[in-house]
């Protein structure tokens, strides 16, 4: 006898449209079910939750002080994330970012340690930014070279590029670049005042040039025809090349792009916020952006307030750690379970749950 075949208990099923009210509520559910685990967990350590979140949020946007220190935390987010956008929409998964931030940082570090006695302050900047983000380009350059002429693992291969730069900054400290009034200890000389960047409204300017990035990409990705190229290319590479379209060339031109913005967050890192190099500059940005990108479906225009929200929550769980001793440990525990449950409402945005029989559903 032949079995009947049956179908599964559960099954998912892509849907074809999802009304605004409906993502509105899948969202609402996660939020609320994101708080109510932290909660849990808060409460297993012995604190009130609601104390716990209100002083989050007060440690986030509290004072001018702790604005500007959450807005700081942003900007390097929202650039990264508009550079991984551009290779995640060509389908190209560029893990890289963290090393390309890293290469671009280096770059600007050698004008800002070498070059700060003989240039005025502008020509410097704009030295230093040029520098780190054509060395981003070209670290981002490489890998869409080999996978365009041999197809290779861009995710590898980019991933693999983070642990270059991060030892090759480990050999600048303890070699060539060591500050030698330290006696010793591995560690590159703080920049000169010329060689960082100005501040406006309590925050340096890289909070302009993350808000007029987010605005160019929007624009080069929807209203251009490389932003065109990209789009197809994401979705069928044979369809692309069917409409005469070079994908290698495509590849290698948007990594380039993607990097110089990664290289350019180097650049913002050690001018504005850190004056000087040293082996946690990207900080897990590179990664944290992959988030915000997936969070914002690639759109640049979400990701400005996804990356603020981020940034909130990095600043509030560094204040918990103070405020209720909680360790720094179960500060990135909680501050994961939000992001996990925000993460896993975009599957329900995408697909619904039916149970065996196609009748019943499961939406959230």
């Amino acid at each position: 006898m032949i079995a009947e075949k049956r179908d599964p208990l559960v099954r998912m099923v892509r849907r074809e449209n999802i009304s605004p009210a409906q993502a509105l509520f899948i969202r609402a559910a996660a939020l609320v079910c994101a708080l109510l685990t932290g909660g849990l967990m808060i409460l297993a350590l012995g604190h009130n939750p609601f104390a716990v979140y209100a002083d989050m949020i007060i440690g986030s946007l509290g004072t001018r002080t702790v604005l500007a220190e959450t807005i700081r935390l942003a900007i390097p987010l929202l650039i990264t994330a508009l550079a991984i956008s551009l290779a995640f929409k060509m389908s190209f998964w560029n893990i890289g970012g963290e090393g390309q931030i890293l290469f671009g940082a280096v770059a600007a570090s050698y004008f800002a340690l070498f070059w700060a006695d003989t240039l005025p302050r502008a020509p410097l900047l704009l030295i230093m930014a040029i520098a780190g983000a054509l060395a981003g380009g070209l670290a981002g350059l490489l890998p869409a070279l080999c996978k365009a002429k041999w197809d290779t693992n861009e995710t590898l291969f980019t991933l693999m590029m983070n642990y270059i730069a991060l030892c090759y900054i480990k050999y600048l400290q303890n070699g060539p670049w060591k500050d030698a009034r330290l006696r010793g200890f591995p560690k590159i000389a703080m920049f000169e005042d010329i060689a960082k960047l100005p501040k406006l409204l309590g925050v340096h300017v890289g909070w302009i040039i993350a808000l007029a990035l987010a605005a160019l990409v929007y624009l080069y990705l929807h209203h251009t025809k490389h932003g065109y190229e990209i789009t197809v290319v994401g979705e069928s590479p044979r369809t692309a090349k069917y409409a005469g379209m070079n994908v290698g060339r495509v590849i290698v031109r948007t990594m380039f792009l993607s990097g110089m913005l990664c290289g350019l967050t180097g650049f913002i890192q050690v001018a504005g916020a850190d004056y000087t190099l040293t082996d946690s500059t990207a900080g897990g940005v590179g990664f944290t952006a992959i988030t915000v990108a997936w969070l914002s479906k690639l759109n640049p225009a979400i990701m400005v307030f996804v990356s603020f929200a981020i940034a909130m929550l990095k600043k509030g769980a560094n204040k918990i750690q103070t405020t209720f001793k909680i360790p720094a440990s179960a500060a990135d525990v909680l501050t994961g379970v939000l992001l996990f449950f925000m993460l896993g409402c975009e599957f329900f945005l995408t697909y619904r749950l039916v149970l065996r029989g196609g009748k019943e559903r499961l939406d959230g």
